[in-house]
Parts: C-alpha cells; sequence; structure tokens
C-alpha cells in the first residue's frame, strides 16, 4: 500500500500533488485534490530525471534510435 506524503511546497489551499515512495521500483503521484482518483505510477529513475529537471539540472532524453 502506497504511504503517500505531501510536498513540502504544496500551497496553503492543498492545490498539490502527493508521493508516496516507500515501495521498492515504484513512485506513485496523485493530485492532493482527489486523493481516490487516478495514482501515477513511474520508475524511480523517471522520478528523478523528472525532479532533476524541475530543479533546473538535465535530464537524458531517449535518443531517437529507442
Amino acid at each position: 500500500m502506497f504511504r503517500f506524503e505531501k510536498s513540502s511546497y504544496s500551497n496553503p489551499t492543498g492545490e498539490c500533488v502527493e508521493v508516496a515512495l516507500n515501495l521498492p521500483g515504484v513512485v506513485a503521484i496523485r493530485d492532493s485534490k482527489n486523493s481516490a482518483g487516478a495514482v501515477l505510477r513511474l520508475a524511480p529513475a523517471a522520478w528523478a530525471a523528472y525532479i532533476a529537471t524541475a530543479r533546473g539540472g538535465t535530464a537524458l532524453a531517449p535518443s531517437p534510435q529507442d
């Protein structure tokens, strides 16, 4: 079972995402306003690439041959 945590950057109205990192091999993300809604599941490497990009770093994009 996923244990979701709200982002520390969440605004006062609660418009945010929640992330669960408690299970190996998967990162789960959901809308904090709709906890019964859909859950996006990512591989940890995909989540790390997203976070690096969001923080202004660079993430590797797949090559056209992939």
